[in-house]
Order: C-alpha cells, then sequence, then structure tokens
C-alpha cells in the first residue's frame, strides 16, 4: 500500500497532537488541524454534566480577545436551551453530531435560536462526543456561517476515531489543571434554581413538571415532542402550558424566554 503525501501530513499531524496532549496548545493545533480539511469560523471545548453548569476547557478568542457576552449567556443558564446539550442528557453516546439531527422541530422559530444562536454560530454547527464515565461528555463543537456540506461531514466522519481518541486521552491533563485551581461548587438540580428564581421574580410556584414544559417549549419542541419526552400526552402539555402561563401572568414565548434569562442572571 502507497501512502500519498496528504496521508503522510496527516499522519504526521496527528503524531504531532499526540505530543501535545500535556501541552496548553493542545486545543488550537487540533483545531488547526481540522481547519485545513473543513473550513469553520467559531469552535469551543467544553464538558457537559448531569445536573451542573458547562465547564469550558478551551474557546476560540473574540475579536477583541475579550470574553463572548453571549457566550456567557449561555453558560449561565442557555445551555439548558442547547440542542446538542439535550441530546447528551437524553442519550448519552460518542460520534459525530450534525445540529439538524439533534434540533427540535421548532428550532428555527425559538428565541433561543433568534437570539443567541443566530448571532453566536450564525448557520451550522457539529459537534464531536466523547462520552466518559460518571454521566459526562467531552464535547469539541465547531461553529460555521454557512452550511456544512455532505462531502465535509462525509470527511469528519472519517477522522471521527481520531479525533475521539485525542480527546479522550487529553481529558486527564484538563481535570490536572483546571479542578485543583478552581473546583467546581457543589450544583442542584437546575428545576430547583429555576424555580426559585421565578418565585423571586415572579411570585409564582411552578411545579417540576411544568419547568420541564416550559424547556422543551423554548428549546423548540413541538407539543408532540414535549408529549413523546415526558411520556404524558398532548393534551396534558398543553394544560401544563396553560397553567404555567396564567402562574406567570405572559401569553407568549417570548414573555416566557425573557423570563428564563432573568432567572438565570438572578
Amino acid at each position: 500500500m502507497t501512502l500519498s503525501l496528504d496521508d503522510i501530513a496527516w499522519h504526521r499531524s496527528v503524531g504531532q497532537l499526540i505530543d501535545a496532549l500535556d501541552k496548553p496548545n493542545f486545543w488550537t493545533q487540533l483545531v488547526r488541524l481540522l481547519d485545513q480539511y473543513v473550513p469553520f469560523d467559531s469552535w469551543v471545548a467544553l464538558l457537559f454534566s448531569a445536573d451542573q453548569r458547562p465547564q469550558v476547557f478551551a474557546e476560540c478568542p473574540g475579536e477583541d480577545g475579550s470574553p463572548d457576552p453571549l457566550f456567557q449567556d449561555y453558560l449561565r443558564g442557555l445551555y439548558l436551551l442547547d440542542p446538542f446539550y439535550i441530546a447528551c442528557r437524553e442519550q448519552s453516546r460518542s460520534g459525530l453530531f450534525r445540529l439538524w439531527e439533534v434540533a427540535p422541530e421548532h428550532f428555527e422559530l425559538t428565541e433561543y435560536y433568534q437570539r443567541y444562536f443566530r448571532l453566536n454560530v450564525v448557520a451550522d454547527e457539529i459537534q464531536f462526543n466523547c462520552q466518559l464515565e460518571g454521566d459526562r461528555t467531552l464535547c469539541l463543537s465547531l461553529g460555521s456561517t454557512q452550511r456544512f456540506s455532505g462531502q465535509q461531514i462525509a470527511l469528519l466522519s472519517l477522522i471521527q476515531p481520531w479525533v475521539l481518541g485525542l480527546l479522550r486521552q487529553r481529558l486527564p491533563y484538563e481535570i490536572n489543571e483546571v479542578v485543583p485551581l478552581a473546583p467546581a461548587p457543589p450544583q442542584v438540580d437546575w428545576r430547583v434554581q429555576l424555580e426559585a428564581s421565578v418565585q423571586q421574580l415572579k411570585g409564582a410556584q411552578l411545579t417540576a413538571r411544568e419547568l420541564d414544559v416550559g424547556r422543551l417549549m423554548l428549546s423548540g419542541c413541538s407539543s408532540k415532542e414535549i408529549a413523546r419526552k415526558l411520556e404524558i400526552s398532548v393534551e396534558t402539555v398543553k394544560v401544563h402550558k396553560k397553567h404555567m402561563y396564567s402562574k406567570l401572568g405572559i401569553k407568549s414565548q417570548s414573555e416566557l424566554f425573557a423570563i428564563f434569562l432573568q432567572a438565570q442572571n438572578a
């Protein structure tokens, strides 16, 4: 079997990445290598864990080098509406995933899409997910101002085993670097946090099921999708929505999204 120059260059680059696994510039080297084969405009490496906020290991720098305020909103609570985060929590598995594979039916109609996703990610997103012990998922997310083509996805699928292997080998160095310096505070269930914030802001006490319905609505799920996910009837979903809107004194998802944002920042 004869190797091409491209094959040799790829194997050489992967070897350099293995050498850089314990180096601060690992993520930069990895995304630069991927960008040579499939161009993208933004990226972030983060860890999803049950009942904890995502932990960011590295992200692409902003234009002025300062933290992206939209991404800070994501970390404070908008991640709960992220299709990739929801998919990880509902069915954790390793692989390469496209936005259209995990996004709910009405995702592009949501306030989350209009006020965050299309401004921060713009058009399309793909994510390498490496499933870990303890209900954790190490993710490398790539965002683009244009739709990824079928050919680009096929290429990324081809090199997926390499990328997932590198992610898994990198994790111990991230834990050694991050955890001792800034131990994550104990996290409670997001429903408890959100319910307490809503109680403080609106004087309304929502049930756990109403919070589930509200979050899934804001993420873009139709009533049928919500019913399937929560294993209840469509009519029950509508009843929960009616009670929630009545308690909060609102009439639209835009108002519900505004309360959600307030609650996350409270």
